[in-house]
């Protein structure tokens, strides 16, 4: 069983999650069993990258991406700033325009969580199986 794996300091900006998505995609190229994470895997840097853009990263901090694959799943790590800011899924409605993310990545992800990271931030992550 082979392991891949890459990590990154994204900036705290719009171009963040695009940059996260290009890691990923440059990860998923040397690997030969990469195709079933593709697509989900693309998704769901774009949305954990984004939520802690938007809600874990105040100004002076940068958002670290970990990414690890291997024959049987894709784990993807976002590490932010901010410990109390835990992930809250909401209920979701017809006409909210936000909200969705974490749905769409419990959906995408055989599993999910959250946990500390020391000395500061937390650590967002999921796994996608083939």
């Amino acid at each position: 069983m082979s392991c891949n794996s890459s990590a990154a300091w994204l900036p705290r900006s719009r171009r963040a999650p695009h940059i996260g998505r290009e890691h990923l995609a440059e990860l998923l190229r040397s690997s030969a069993a990469s195709e079933p994470y593709l697509a989900p895997g693309l998704l769901l840097v774009s949305e954990l990258v984004t939520n802690a853009l938007l809600h874990g990263t105040p100004p002076g901090h940068r958002i670290y991406l970990a990414l690890d694959l291997d024959s049987t799943r894709l784990r993807i790590e976002v590490h932010d700033a901010l410990r109390d800011r835990r992930p809250v899924l909401r209920a979701l409605t017809l006409d909210g325009e936000a909200g969705r993310g974490l749905h769409l990545v419990k959906s995408l992800s055989k599993n999910t969580g959250c946990e500390p990271r020391n000395p500061v931030g937390k650590i967002v992550w999921c796994e996608v199986t083939a």
